[in-house]
């Protein structure tokens, strides 16, 4: 009996020390990049009021913090400029020794499956790409598709280095955006954390209070959880695929969804209420780039696809630190996974350089929309970026305006100091105009940088 009695207690001991033992979230692991520059939130578990010290090798500078009560601890520590590769040491009753990190710019890559979409899922010019993609200055982080009901601490993963195994399975958008980026950064490593879901909807990667609170959110969310097939529930996929890394410093995020959003009317209220909940869940107002969704025939309605294409467009004027490239010049409008994610990744790396780097002075941007000015049965329409306007085909058919009654006619139209002059000779006194308005319809007007226009109404 006193032997089962010390058997048992030494159990107790051996598991209590187990327990004990400092612990991180796999966020942290060897092969990470760490934000350049920045003071950096580390953080993990050992036992209540144990003392814990971290020392980071670029500056052998030590560390203290003790665990609280709920047996987590945190530190923030300062980072470098750009380089490695480094360790870093963190000590409690046991050691963890996190090797070759980096130091550099990371982004958070997330949407659906256009942005999980990898090399082994038939991209073009894949192989000859993944051929080539052995960069140890660009790392990768997969999040593991799971939901949760509740917020989760941890989450399965680990940084591993760009060879063209690893490139193969990961986000192809990702990685040539890292691959553009590392032209003009020179020596400047990334790191990019993939956390996508095919068929998602925005709704489930915000967090469920954010959408329950909100009676617009609510009532749309209402009627995606009608459909049946994948997580549809609000914050399900944050819980589990975001929440974990909320803190990891990152530089900014990518963003390609929308598809599963389409007959939506407020995807930018939707979109945009995602973006201000992880600003403020980082306590970080980073830049926001995504991807505007392409041309493609949905269903019965003809103008479903393209209002949430105007919708990513307005969200542009509504939320600050945002970019979008259109790419409906390189689209596929018969297939919802268009192939050529190599100029989709370029396009954003474009805009992160020009914007958050300021390293790139070129034209980034499609015309986008600025006003209308009626002049008689004449419509002058105005655009930002609208340097070398030119029509693909010479002439546009893809132009229309309306009277006050709101019923839209093709108009004839020309380009002139950088403006598109429209009439028609259905409308004697125009009131609005709209451009691309169809689900299939690709873009025909185009800036000296050759990036198409969006779609628009002038209506909103």
């Amino acid at each position: 009996m006193k032997n089962n009695i010390y058997k048992f207690v030494f159990f107790l001991l051996i598991s209590s020390t187990m327990m004990a033992n400092v612990s991180l979230p796999n966020i942290f692991s060897d092969n990470m990049v760490l934000q350049r520059n920045s003071e950096v939130k580390i953080w993990g578990w050992a036992n209540p009021k144990e003392e814990i010290k971290l020392v980071s090798s670029w500056n052998n500078q030590e560390y203290k913090t003790v665990a609280n009560n709920q047996a987590k601890w945190e530190l923030t520590i300062k980072t470098p400029e750009a380089g490695g590769p480094f360790t870093i040491s963190i000590k409690g009753y046991n050691e963890v020794v996190l090797k070759n990190i980096l130091i550099g710019e990371v982004w958070l890559c997330s949407g659906q499956s256009n942005m999980e979409m990898s090399v082994s899922w038939g991209i073009d010019d894949g192989e000859e790409e993944m051929k080539n993609a052995t960069n140890p200055n660009i790392r990768f982080f997969t999040v593991p598709k799971l939901t949760a009901t509740s917020p989760q601490n941890n989450l399965l993963g680990n940084w591993t280095e760009s060879t063209p195994e690893t490139m193969k399975y990961f986000s192809a958008i990702g990685y040539f955006f890292a691959k553009r980026l590392r032209e003009d950064l020179k020596n400047v490593p990334i790191g990019l954390i993939s956390s996508n879901w095919g068929g998602t909807p925005a709704e489930i990667w915000m967090p469920e209070d954010v959408v329950n609170n909100d009676p617009l959110l609510l009532e749309n969310a209402k009627k995606l959880n009608e459909q049946e097939y994948g997580p549809r529930q609000p914050g399900r996929a944050y819980n589990a695929m975001i929440y974990p890394i909320v803190g990891f410093k990152i530089a900014g995020t990518l963003w390609y969804q929308g598809e599963s959003n389409v007959g939506s009317l407020v995807y930018d209220k939707t979109l945009g209420a995602l973006i201000t909940a992880w600003r403020k869940e980082w306590n970080d107002n980073f830049p926001f780039y995504y991807v505007q969704i392409a041309p493609f025939k949905t269903g019965k309605n003809n103008f479903s696809n393209v209002t949430v294409r105007n919708s990513q467009r307005k969200l542009l004027n509504e939320v600050s630190k945002t970019g979008m490239v259109v790419i409906s010049d390189i689209s596929d409008t018969i297939d919802i996974h268009p192939k050529n994610k190599k100029s989709v990744g370029i396009r954003l790396a474009n805009l992160a350089l020009a914007e958050t780097y300021k390293t790139n002075s070129n034209l980034v941007n499609g015309p986008l929309f600025k006003n209308i000015k009626i002049e008689k049965n004449k419509v002058i329409v105005s655009f930002d970026y609208a340097d070398g306007l030119y029509f693909k085909d010479k002439k546009s058919n893809q132009f229309e305006v309306a009277g006050t009654d709101g019923v839209f006619y093709p108009a004839e139209a020309s380009i002139k100091n950088n403006q598109v002059i429209l009439t028609s000779k259905k409308v004697v006194s125009p009131a609005k105009v709209r451009f691309a308005w169809g689900n299939t319809t690709q873009s025909d007007l185009f800036n000296k940088a050759n990036l198409p226009a969006s779609c628009f109404t002038s209506e909103f």
